[in-house]
């Protein structure tokens, strides 16, 4: 579901799941997902193993508290150090809206944020983590937001990769996602912009400063609805900058206490930020504004323009949709949507043309602002997640967190670009996946040197596997590969060989011998690579196991020659059959 995302994952008999958020488009217990899924009554420790959230944004770990306090769960938990840090304060300030302003009953407390987050144990990334005895897990960089985190879930030989929410283009404060060529069974990938690939950055940047110039220049208000970190702090670094080089004096407003929270996080987790950040905070925190001003409340009727970042990002509630409902009605302000809105919020019914909103107490809202989408959104575009795909070489894909169309689309281009199958279910669907898995065998010292030195008097293919002939045993719970005269005198059996023989008769005047010294000089020229030995007995030997004999009367000009092989060398005798055939028959 693009509006949530909690992934119930089994891989060799373990149960993870991969995130725990809320939707927020609903409010009441839709927001919250079904755990009768996993358990109809009782706590869900006993069937689940552990759980990773993938970052913080609230459709990934909002209802984190929930299941773990009020459904109850008492398991590990793992997040990023940045995810553990801002988690708690994001639940927070959504607990304040729902409960406090709006009254809402059925949610967790601050004290169940407080105990849930207790329970979570923080990663590094590229640090392999132990949950148990099978269970490993591993963070990759995911860019996105401040510690967002892709996850490699390996048990035995089975491996899955889960993106989260990633983005493949690195931007002003943070870098690109990376991972390594792991290979693994699965890939379960975001696709929120599955269709979608994107203009370039800097003509994006270009057409969201202008527009916001334009607008403030006629006198009007720009409402951007962000969330408190990420591409909030995006913008801010890009209207910073143009206000600094066109010398604007129009103020700009952040929230009230969210600017410095966000300086805070980026100072502490400076390393998970990009190149250029790294390099200037010895000289500046590139996250200090001159130009951007903290906002009150009081400021939303002040006259004149003004350009106002307020949170959430999809109008859904908070201050943001408090500024657009006084903003809305006036022809001259300008609301600009940077990001992705989920189906019932208002940004969602504002971008889909509707101009007049029911409100709360059934009023009604005359939308007449201009009303702009710019992706600035930190997700994988198309040509994002198909780079991702080649990146780490999964041999099955699943698409998640998307709309039905768009997968659909993605789900073809994959199938036909990569030759792999990839799978979309739908919301509590089950989609179960067959891996394939190479079987260890040791192999035993004297056969490995037997078998080369044979394979080394043979041309190389390296278009084919190379083949060993030996006994396949099971010693100790371990399967070994010997030679089969070990195999056959520790197991007291009796040894038996199998030979295939051919005939091929020809036309060939004169004696024998004659013909055995043309087939001979024959197989010489034709098998350089192999040794070809002449016996006293007129037969002929190639490579020790390919035997060839030739019978027939000295005064009839028909010859019998018979090939005899062995199992072993049935790809050698067959091939001599083929150059005897058409060179002597012609």
């Amino acid at each position: 579901d693009v509006g949530r995302s909690c992934i119930l994952l089994t891989i060799g008999g373990k149960n993870i799941m991969l995130d725990c958020g809320m939707h927020m488009g609903y409010n009441d217990e839709r927001r919250f997902p079904d755990f009768t899924y996993i358990a109809r009554h009782g706590k869900l420790t006993e069937h689940l193993d552990c759980v990773i959230i993938s970052h913080f944004h609230l459709d990934h770990c909002g209802a984190l508290p929930f299941m773990t306090e009020m459904v109850g769960y008492d398991g590990p938990i793992y997040m990023t150090h940045p995810t553990k840090a801002i988690c708690p304060i994001l639940l927070e300030d959504m607990r304040k809206i729902a409960v406090d302003r709006k009254g809402e009953t059925n949610f967790f407390t601050s004290e169940m944020i407080k105990t849930c987050m207790k329970k979570v144990i923080a990663v590094n990334l590229h640090q392999n983590i132990q949950v148990d005895d099978e269970l490993e897990i591993k963070a990759y960089y995911a860019g996105h937001v401040l510690g967002a985190a892709m996850f490699e879930v390996r048990v035995g030989q089975q491996s899955v990769v889960y993106t989260g929410d990633y983005n493949m283009t690195p931007d002003r404060h943070l870098g690109a996602a990376w991972i390594d060529k792991c290979r693994p069974d699965l890939l379960i990938t975001e696709s929120t912009y599955a269709t979608t690939i994107r203009d370039s950055k800097r003509c994006r940047e270009r057409d969201f400063l202008k527009k916001v110039h334009d607008c403030v220049e006629k006198g009007g208000k720009v409402l951007i609805p962000v969330f408190a970190l990420g591409r909030a702090q995006e913008l801010c670094i890009l209207l910073e900058t143009y206000w600094e080089r066109m010398n604007l004096k129009v103020p700009i407003f952040f929230s009230l206490g969210l600017t410095e929270k966000a300086n805070n996080y980026y100072k502490l987790f400076i390393t998970w930020t990009s190149q250029k950040i790294k390099k200037t905070f010895v000289e500046r925190n590139m996250f200090e504004f001159k130009h951007i001003k903290p906002f009150d409340r009081s400021y939303i009727e002040n006259p004149g323009p003004m350009v106002v970042f307020a949170t959430p990002g999809m109008l859904h509630a908070g201050l943001s949709l408090q500024v657009f409902k006084a903003w809305a009605p006036y022809e001259q302000n300008m609301v600009i949507m940077p990001g992705y809105c989920v189906a019932g919020t208002v940004g969602h019914k504002i971008l889909n043309g509707q101009r007049k909103i029911e409100m709360e107490n059934k009023h009604m809202l005359d939308v007449k602002l201009s009303v702009q989408y710019m992706s600035f959104s930190a997700h994988a575009d198309a040509k994002g997640i198909m780079t991702l795909i080649n990146q780490c070489e999964p041999k099955n894909v699943m698409l998640v967190h998307g709309e039905g169309g768009k997968m659909e689309f993605l789900k073809t281009k994959i199938e036909k670009e990569f030759g792999i199958n990839c799978y979309m279910p739908a919301n509590g669907e089950t989609a179960e996946i067959e891996t394939v898995h190479d079987i260890p065998v040791d192999i035993s010292l004297n056969l490995l040197k037997r078998e080369s030195s044979l394979a080394s008097s043979k041309p190389p293919d390296p278009k084919k596997p190379c083949v060993l002939h030996g006994a396949l045993v099971m010693k100790s719970n371990k399967l070994q590969l010997i030679e089969p005269a070990t195999a056959f005198r520790e197991l007291g059996l009796q040894e038996h060989h199998l030979r295939f023989t051919c005939t091929v008769s020809i036309e060939d005047e004169g004696p024998v011998s004659q013909t055995v010294d043309t087939i001979y000089k024959l197989t010489k020229s034709k098998l350089s690579n192999y040794p070809v030995q002449y016996s006293t007995d007129g037969s002929i030997t190639v490579s020790e196991s390919v035997l060839i004999k030739v019978s027939g009367d000295e005064e009839d000009d028909t010859k019998d020659i018979l090939v005899s092989w062995s199992y072993q060398d049935e790809e050698l005798g067959s091939y001599l059959l083929k150059i005897l055939r058409s060179e002597l028959l012609t």
